[in-house]
């Protein structure tokens, strides 16, 4: 066994090479890989030999990364010894006895599987210790990073790390068909049609990539997924990708269709509760971890959006989660069920996850994990918490990122979403008083859970650049460094990838670590300002459609739901006067979002429905702050505009022309949102733009003429 996994890193590192002596363009393709830099003084930092007697296929990768890496910051060969001498770099696990003396065994136990310690000891050595290989794999991806973007005057490190997460997962909207549904980077990268006699070499970058940053799983299909996944041909595909991926620390998950037992197998349905459809599951299980020995476990869409689940039954989500979890418990597999449901009802959507989870609270199994988006409604610019965390405090909770930017301008506008990350882990939900925050109810520090879980869906195709954008990387990286350690600001990971993709230049990092930090919050002022959600067209979700109106539509798939905009006023008013989703908070959120002269401004119309002339805390009418908010993002864009191609002469010209050309689509764009919207709700207004500013270039009927088309997206 241990031959064979030899052989595919050995395979891998070829067609790597292969591959990378290809891509000497700066095109986006090496990611967080592309600019290798230190200060003077880093110099100092490296090491003259590397020690590291352990042997494994992790190992090989770690002696590659360490070698290429000295290479590239110091433009020097480092050699391996076999024995401990002095200035050396020592990698190994706590077995390895000569180097796990330097620590206390208490602190060795701390780490558990993936966390590790980076500190210098006498000798001027270096010793990267953890439990196991892949810890050791983390702790020389931080090593180098460190290396890279600190003033290090000599090697005397002290790090400790432990990750916050245990399960840190990228989950894949990819189609067997090659399709990404909200993918704005290309065809998938998974190309099943070659598999598994043709493995691409961006399998290993891709794991490369996901290691360096601490992901350590991906879901590699569609939630809207198809039955075809769990055929024999497919799972033999997915085999070879957890071969590939395992010497990374990647594990393999599958999104799984509910209905599976009756498409695939023949059976009469699919109900959770019948013997044969229990049976037909624990033979899938076993027929997937015959194969995939660390197979992660299954992610479950049910009785959302028109996919089957146990409802179907008269059976409840716990019951269809628990089964699934029986037949996966024997091999250490876990169930994320996802709690993204709504359904045509009548009822306020933003409470229906709530409504129809809050009641079974304590009733799922234990390798099962709820997997709830960051809000109550769908990867808005900005949304509240969503009210499940912090209410099931007797199940396990994981929330769901959004990376890619289905409503944030796809891969066309610069949106830095380390912003948002950060404001949604640091949210408080007072469920266990103050410090209730997101991240601490589901990293284990509030309830002890036995899973700890994170999820984010990747915004990951076959483009050169990977993400569509030089910048959406950012968004990838972000989410992998927060899933590893949420207490990190999203300016120091900003500025971590800045210096490791584009420069160390100090008027390059400081003018664009801005713009990246105040990217989401411009998105938010030219698409959604203070609340308002739900703008964008019908279907691609591109572009706003305040106006849209579909026969036969349900209302809630339709802006005119959200935005409620009359001669009165605008917002969805979910106070207790309205759909009382305040309720659904503890307090003293309930109170602060009931009311509107506490309510944040940035939610105000996401909880009430006010009047044109309400004055706001700046002294403006509510019909005004739209305006000025609406111009603002424009103008924000406008000064983006400004910044980048005041460093023209700071960034390489294949790099720059192409996110140029990107910001000249984002700028005629947020004008677009600005226009359409203004003179929309200026229909019910019947208010005058302030002439102070910019008055619109468009003309209401013919915006409402424009159809956007998804082809340059695919």
């Amino acid at each position: 066994m241990l031959t064979k996994y030899f052989l595919i890193i050995f395979l891998c590192f070829m067609t790597l090479g292969n591959w990378a002596s290809s891509q000497n363009k700066l095109d986006g393709s090496a990611l967080w890989f592309t600019h290798s830099e230190t200060n003077n003084e880093g110099q100092f930092a490296c090491p003259s030999f590397i020690y590291m007697p352990q042997i494994s296929p992790t190992f090989a990768i770690i002696n590659k990364e360490l070698k290429n890496g000295f290479d590239k910051l110091y433009n020097k060969e480092v050699k391996q010894i076999s024995e401990l001498n002095s200035n050396v770099l020592c990698v190994g696990t706590s077995n390895q006895k000569d180097l796990s003396v330097y620590f206390k065994n208490e602190e060795l136990i701390a780490l558990g599987n993936d966390g590790y310690i980076i500190r210098t000891v006498a000798g001027n050595n270096t010793i990267i210790i953890a439990n196991t290989d892949l810890g050791a794999l983390y702790g020389t991806y931080h090593y180098l990073r460190f290396l890279q973007t600190n003033n290090i005057a000599k090697s005397n490190f002290d790090i400790v790390e432990i990750p916050s997460y245990q399960r840190r997962i990228l989950n894949h909207w990819d189609n067997l068909d090659g399709t990404v549904e909200r993918g704005y980077a290309g065809h998938s990268l998974w190309q099943w049609e070659e598999l598994p006699e043709k493995i691409s070499p961006r399998y290993a970058e891709y794991a490369k990539a996901n290691a360096s940053i601490g992901i350590n799983g991906t879901v590699l299909n569609n939630v809207n997924a198809k039955p075809d996944i769990l055929k024999p041909e497919y799972l033999e595909k997915v085999k070879v990708l957890a071969n590939t991926f395992r010497p990374y620390g990647i594990k393999v998950y599958l999104s799984i269709n509910f209905s599976s037992p009756s498409a695939l197998g023949g059976l009469e349905n699919s109900d959770p509760l019948k013997e044969e459809v229990q049976n037909w599951w624990k033979e899938k299980a076993n027929e997937i971890y015959s194969l995939i020995p660390d197979f992660g476990g299954f992610l479950v869409k049910a009785n959302s959006e028109g996919l089957p689940g146990p409802q179907d039954f008269g059976r409840t989500h716990a019951d269809g989660a628990n089964m699934l979890a029986d037949a996966l418990k024997p091999h250490g597999g876990i169930v994320m069920w996802r709690a993204f449901v709504y359904n045509s009802n009548g009822n306020d959507r933003a409470k229906q996850a709530y409504d129809e989870f809050k009641p079974l609270d304590g009733k799922f199994r234990k390798n099962v994990i709820l997997q709830v988006k960051n809000g109550p409604v769908d990867f808005q610019p900005r949304e509240p918490l969503s009210p499940l965390f912090g209410t099931m405090q007797h199940t396990t909770l994981m929330p769901e990122l959004q990376i890619t930017q289905e409503y944030l301008g796809f891969s066309d506008h610069l949106v830095y979403l380390g912003t948002l990350f950060k404001e949604f882990l640091n949210s408080d939900t007072y469920a266990k008083g103050r410090n209730s925050t997101i991240s601490r109810l589901t990293d284990g520090s509030i309830y002890n859970d036995s899973i700890k879980a994170i999820a984010g869906v990747a915004n990951i195709g076959l483009d050169s650049n990977w993400c569509g954008h030089h910048f959406a990387q950012a968004n990838w990286y972000a989410f992998g460094r927060l899933a590893w350690n949420h207490q990190l600001s999203a300016r120091k990971i900003a500025m971590e990838w800045l210096m490791q993709t584009f420069s160390h230049d100090p008027d390059f990092l400081n003018q664009m670590s801005c713009v990246m930090m105040e990217s989401r919050e411009v998105a938010v002022n030219y698409m959604t300002p203070l609340g308002l959600h739900h703008l964008m067209g019908w279907n691609h979700h591109h572009g706003p459609e305040p106006w849209c109106e579909i026969s036969g539509a349900r209302p809630d798939w339709l802006p005119t739901y959200y935005h409620k905009a009359d001669s009165i006023g605008i917002g969805f008013n979910r106070s207790s006067s309205g759909s009382n989703a305040v309720s659904q908070y503890a307090e003293p959120l309930l109170s602060v979002y009931n009311d509107p002269a506490l309510c944040p401004e940035e939610l105000l119309l996401w909880f009430h429905h006010l009047p044109w002339d309400y004055e706001l805390n700046n002294g403006r009418d509510l019909w005004t702050e739209l305006c000025f908010r609406y111009n603002a993002g424009v103008e924000q864009v406008e000064y983006f505009q400004y910044v980048w191609n005041s460093l023209q002469s700071k960034v390489d010209k294949n790099r720059f022309n192409d996110v140029q050309n990107k910001l000249a689509i984002q700028l005629k764009e947020a004008i677009w949102w600005r226009d359409a919207c203004l003179l929309y709700f200026q229909t019910f207004s019947h208010k005058a733009i302030p002439s102070k500013l910019d008055q619109p270039k468009n003309k209401l009927e013919d915006l409402k003429k424009l159809k956007f088309s998804m082809t340059h997206h695919n």
